[in-house]
């Protein structure tokens, strides 16, 4: 096999096509194509879930081997209606995953995501194995209750300041359940109250994403667009405990033999801490556990992009 250079990234590319594809009466999704048209296909899921994707992540894929797809989900990003939570579940994602590889006439794909995009690969695995290629996942979250606990009180143990600006937005006596608070305001109608709560909610996750503070970080998950779909439909899936029971993504892992897989997690990964990926590689051998010793949760840090490449660029030979 020919040697393979490790770039930073890939060069930015441009789509080759971009298109919407309604799935309900209600909800649109917006989808893209880069790369080779004639490759292997990939798909991108983004995390969240809310966040929407970016030019960015085209760039984990050779763009001269792969054909990548990349879309928002649900209420995400550029799709529309954006944060709208009705019909918003992970069975309604799972299905537009399947449902956008059908449009777009792909048999089999790649597989990658990271944070909440890392759960709904799993769960789309779980689903529809034989359409999975391989699977690179990183910042793995499980959708299990005590990882939502954590992200809403648990991450204070190690970013305090940016944990007592998440909960000092709100009056004093509404502290004693956050998920609650935040929830009432981010569903309110009135924008003059649901967008500082987003915008709150959405820096306070990009402050604790980095191992090294990150201006440019936080100053993206304040974007409007950016806060509204993350904040709104994250809290909406908190409150609904990810719309899976508790635990399956663990006790289904062995749906994924047969599929090889990469799983990149940073040791000090604060928003999804390292338990989860290590409870996932032991229940899911097919897959290959890195550890990234000097990174955090963003898929932006230098060894978590490395890491990310080198599984792109490893599984150029499966098809």
């Amino acid at each position: 096999m020919e040697a393979i250079s490790k770039p930073d990234l890939y060069p930015e590319i441009e789509p080759y096509e971009s298109g919407w594809l309604r799935v309900d009466d209600l909800h649109t999704l917006y989808w893209e194509q880069s790369g080779n048209p004639d490759g292997v296909p990939a798909v991108f899921l983004h995390g969240g879930p809310g966040s929407g994707a970016t030019p960015a992540h085209r760039r984990f894929f050779d763009s001269n081997h792969y054909r990548v797809v990349v879309f928002d989900q649900r209420g995400a990003g550029r799709s529309t209606p954006l944060g709208e939570l009705k019909d918003n579940t992970t069975g309604h994602l799972v299905a537009d995953v399947d449902a956008l590889r059908s449009h777009l006439g792909i048999e089999r794909w790649h597989v990658f995501g990271g944070s909440w995009g890392s759960s709904l690969a799993l769960a789309y695995a779980q689903a529809h194995p034989d359409r999975c290629i391989a699977l690179v996942l990183r910042g793995i979250f499980l959708c299990r209750r005590h990882e939502v606990e954590w992200f809403l009180t648990g991450m204070r143990r190690i970013f305090p300041e940016a944990w007592r600006t998440f909960a000092d937005y709100l009056p004093e006596g509404e502290r004693d359940d956050l998920l609650a608070a935040y929830y009432r305001r981010l569903t309110d109608p009135d924008p003059a109250i649901h967008m500082p709560a987003a915008r709150v909610w959405s820096q306070y996750e990009g402050a604790c994403s980095t191992l090294r503070p990150n201006p440019d970080t936080v100053a993206a998950f304040a974007d409007p667009k950016v806060a509204l779909g993350l904040a709104r439909i994250e809290a909406h899936y908190f409150a609904n405990d990810l719309f899976l029971p508790e635990g399956q993504l663990l006790l289904n892992a062995h749906r994924l033999s047969g599929i090889p897989g990469v799983i990149v997690q940073g040791r000090y990964d604060v928003v999804c801490p390292i338990e989860s990926a290590d409870a996932l590689a032991r229940a899911w051998p097919d897959a290959d556990y890195v550890i990234v010793p000097d990174a955090g949760h963003s898929a932006m840090e230098p060894g978590i992009r490395t890491a990310l490449i080198d599984a792109t660029n490893r599984f150029r030979a499966l098809s």
